[in-house]
């Protein structure tokens, strides 16, 4: 109303009283979050931490946290490489171990070197012609595998011949080359078993193909397995003689010794696959050096004598 005046104190009053009210109804809603069934009432999980707080269940460090198990690590081979010169070895010589388990390959500084396979390379003529045998749907007569049988526990050259010219001669080494994934090795210029070009390297990486089922394929793996434990007579030596004689029995082997006339040298190579490895020895001895190729089959047994860990 124009002209009129408010009574003094009023304004003052006025908001005491508001301030009041504000205060009651703050009260209220208080009271009502803890009153049974109110819909104010808080429920479990409700609260959240106060910011920049860090859960309870939560780790307070990264590096706290748990880390998964390793698993469990491998067993060593029983080799460990080294120097051999002390062993003074006469003429030229090489090792080569593959572990099964994880395909690396230890050796000496020439494991790439080739030398001639003699007899040692009967193990694959053997299982390219079973290998071969499976695929073409047909299974060997008892006769053959009997002549099988005396190529790798005897070393018999005439039946190994006559197996490597059913399986092609020379196209038997490239399929070698070839399925095994060998890297150093190469056919014999002549053409002959004998005469192959095999490496340390690729004699281990040639153990493995016999052992994993590419050389002999699936169905005759293990028999081939098999023969190559029972070596017999003059093959047996090498590697494995430097095992316990409780261990050798487990150790499948071929091996391969010649006199070169020509290069005057006596060739011994040694292949043999243990339960988680692969071993290639090679050794090449003058005529002047040695009466015979004895030398070279004892040298293949010092050389894994000195390199098995018990020995170091």
């Amino acid at each position: 109303m124009a002209g009129s005046r408010r009574r003094p104190g009023s304004d003052h009053r006025t908001l005491t009283y508001s301030a009041v009210a504000v205060i009651l109804v703050g009260l209220v809603l208080v009271s009502l979050r803890f009153v049974p069934g109110s819909p104010l009432r808080p429920t479990a999980g409700s609260h959240s931490p106060a910011a920049g707080a860090r859960s309870a269940s939560a780790p307070t460090d990264r590096n706290a946290r748990p880390s998964p198990s390793p698993s469990p690590s491998l067993e060593p081979l029983p080799f460990a490489a080294q120097d051999l010169s002390d062993l003074n070895i006469k003429g030229w010589y090489s090792w080569s171990v593959l572990d099964k388990r994880t395909g690396a390959i230890i050796g000496s500084k020439n494991m790439g070197e080739t030398s001639t396979t003699a007899s040692l390379i009967k193990s694959w003529v053997v299982a390219d012609y079973l290998r071969r045998s499976a695929e073409a749907g047909k299974t060997p007569s008892d006769a053959k595998l009997d002549d099988a049988t005396q190529i790798i526990r005897d070393s018999d050259n005439t039946r190994a011949q006559e197996f490597y010219e059913s399986v092609g001669g020379s196209a038997s080494i490239k399929r070698l080359i070839s399925i095994c994934k060998l890297t150093d090795s190469k056919v014999a210029s002549d053409g002959g078993w004998s005469r192959t070009m095999l490496s340390p390297r690729d004699t281990a990486r040639l153990g493995l193909c016999i052992d994993d089922g590419r050389a002999a394929g699936p169905k005759w793996t293990k028999w081939l397995l098999n023969e190559m434990r029972l070596v017999r007579g003059v093959g047996d030596f090498g590697i494995r003689k430097a095992f316990p004689a409780a261990e050798q029995k487990q150790i499948a082997i071929k091996n391969g010794w010649i006199d070169r006339q020509k290069e005057r040298e006596y060739h011994v190579n040694c292949l043999a696959i243990g339960d988680t490895w692969t071993m290639g020895v090679m050794v090449r001895t003058p005529f002047s050096a040695a009466s015979s190729w004895q030398y070279g089959m004892d040298t293949c047994e010092k050389i894994t004598e000195a390199l098995l860990r018990d020995a170091t």
